[in-house]
């Protein structure tokens, strides 16, 4: 065993300010030619272990033992990324640290010996040659702005493998990736896998690490709780170890009732800042109490529907989305105006976007002020500051946020509990429509079913609730009806409780020339 083990952490502590407690005395080790996952409620201390194993961060107290020269286990100090690459570490961020204008080799070369750095024709040979032991796909010469989100992480990996890296740390790798672009990603780690290199991975979704990890690490609150073998893992066990009791995975979906026109849209068409038709003659209605889910691979359109409804994004000529107010049936179009005009107007809409730091918070403000940014018009922003205080708090403990205070700014909480913030201040404003992109992207299984319960609510209170997801079994289990959307056209909308994942994955990967649409 002892000279099968790559590295080990060895009572690894990590403490941010006087409250905040990452890590404590953290004790586990990654074997040679693994995959081990590493699992962990949000905020529990998973990213902040593996920055420290990255060089990112430097432990209070504990040590990191490796072998690199199959002579046993030696003790290393990691300071920085540099000594964690000289020790064949690399790590694979959520976001991608790559030059956009740059092309695939230069991008490999920044940072490399002059020497080596400026001879990026043996550099694309190097990268073609990884991509070819692997099963990569990397175009040498192709601009990072010009590349999907798959090709930017492949870019990271290949970075990573070019610069010697042994052990390879994937945080949250599959959060952006549709389901065929992450089959793609398991296939080349078994590849890496065989070739002896070791690999960790982060995140949520239990039924991919059940899939393709050997072990399994599990963190609570900062501490090491276990290791198991992923062959005698379930779903189950694995969340009851990360929560630290039995936990119900069942999404509690009753039938619509009393539903009501809430948003009518009519030849909705939108094009994206690159000229391209991002949504062509989209129409369909939402019903105030029924969850409406939207499905597509990446890029099909759904972020632009949200946005067009929302006043974030313009719309062509002929374009339509009229609102019904819950208390008349008078219809109200919103295309044309702007997101203020339209709040100002009386519409009650919340939106939950995908880019939750980008458009959703200010990363530089606490959790209270950015609250405050949802109602600072009902009063003087400098001194009406007990409302959204006190919903800071609410949100704080009902979505069990981590944070040192609700004054520390955002960006400095993990990606889960910025997300939680985001979601509990949206539907904390009661809207009558409600919609969510990715609001669970990264959040942690026990939290995830927290957000479709809060869903669930909002549909029982006559809320019109457009849900917009990644994970086609959620869909089927949250949706009462789900729009599918392929390459910006609609291409069906299907009853949730009788469609099937392979319908479904059908119509987001086939144009069908009459699309069915049951709206």
């Amino acid at each position: 065993m002892q000279n099968n083990i790559a590295v080990k952490m060895q009572n690894i502590t990590k403490t941010f300010g006087k409250k905040v407690i990452a890590n404590k005395n953290v004790t586990l080790h990654i074997e040679k030619g693994e995959i081990l996952s590493l699992l962990g409620e949000n905020g529990s201390g998973k990213t902040t272990l593996m920055n420290m194993l990255a060089g990112i961060y430097y432990p209070d107290s504990g040590s990191i033992f490796m072998d690199n020269d199959g002579e046993g286990l030696k003790e290393v100090s990691i300071r920085s990324p540099k000594d964690a690459y000289t020790l064949g570490i690399g790590m694979i961020h959520q976001h991608f640290k790559l030059v956009d204008v740059f092309t695939a080799t230069e991008n490999v070369a920044l940072g490399l010996d002059r020497s080596i750095a400026f001879n990026k024709k043996q550099i694309a040979t190097d990268i073609l040659a990884i991509c070819d032991k692997y099963g990569f796909k990397v175009d040498p010469d192709k601009k990072v702005y010009n590349m999907s989100v798959s090709e930017k992480q492949t870019l990271e990996i290949v970075k990573a493998l070019y610069r010697g890296a042994n052990i390879l740390i994937l945080d949250e790798p599959t959060a952006v990736l549709t389901p065929q672009e992450t089959d793609m990603l398991f296939d080349v780690m078994r590849n890496m896998k065989e070739d002896g290199k070791s690999i960790i991975i982060i995140t949520h979704k239990l039924n991919e690490v059940l899939a393709i990890s050997d072990r399994v690490s599990i963190l609570r609150k900062g501490e090491y709780v276990g290791t198991v073998d992923t062959a005698d893992a379930s779903v189950q066990s694995l969340t009851e170890m990360m929560v630290g009791q039995k936990v119900t995975l069942e999404i509690d979906r009753k039938e619509p009732h009393d539903k009501k026109e809430r948003l009518v849209v009519k030849d909705l068409t939108c094009v994206n800042k690159y000229g391209v038709t991002a949504l062509d003659n989209i129409s369909f209605t939402a019903y105030g109490g029924e969850i409406l889910g939207v499905a597509g691979i990446s890029g099909s359109g759904q972020k632009e529907l949200l946005e067009a409804i929302a006043g974030l994004h313009e719309t062509t000529e002929g374009s339509s989305v009229q609102y019904i107010a819950p208390d008349s049936d008078e219809k109200t179009e919103l295309i044309g105006k702007t997101a203020l005009q339209i709040k100002n107007m009386g519409v009650a809409l919340s939106f939950v976007p995908e880019d939750r730091l980008g458009m959703g918070l200010v990363g530089s403000m606490g959790m209270s002020d950015n609250m405050m940014l949802r109602s600072y018009r009902k009063g003087f922003i400098f001194t009406e500051r007990t409302g959204p205080k006190k919903l800071a708090n609410k949100v704080k403990e009902e979505l069990e946020v981590v944070t040192p205070s609700i004054q520390t700014p955002v960006r400095k909480l993990s990606g889960g509990n910025v997300q939680k913030v985001l979601v509990g201040r949206e539907i904390a404003a009661q809207p009558t429509v409600l919609m969510t992109a990715y609001a669970v992207r990264g959040l942690d299984v026990n939290t995830s079913y927290t957000i479709y319960g809060l869903l669930n609510e909002q549909k029982e209170k006559g809320v019109a609730v457009i849900y917009v997801g990644e994970d086609l079994d959620v869909l089927l289990a949250l949706s009462d009806r789900i729009l599918v959307l392929c390459d910006g056209k609609l291409n069906g909308i299907v009853d949730a409780r009788t469609t099937t994942k392979e319908e479904i994955g059908l119509l987001m990967t086939h144009i069908r020339e009459e699309a069915q649409n049951n709206g």
